[in-house]
């Protein structure tokens, strides 16, 4: 099975983190351009929240 971008958070122009999620199978993870990768979830929710956090533990740096 192949992996495919299925969502684009929305970020800010300026932001240095860009996050996507992409799927394998049944399973759904986040990813960032930085090289960092969240685990694999079932839920798309989950990985977009794994995501978000990302970004913002990533704004605090």
């Amino acid at each position: 099975m192949s992996d495919r971008v299925s969502d684009r958070l929305p970020v800010e122009p300026s932001a240095a983190h860009l996050t996507s999620t992409s799927e394998r199978g049944s399973f759904c993870s986040a990813r960032c351009t930085c090289g960092w990768r969240g685990p694999a979830r079932r839920a798309r929710s989950l990985a977009r929240d794994d995501a978000a956090s990302h970004e913002a533990e990533a704004g605090r740096a």
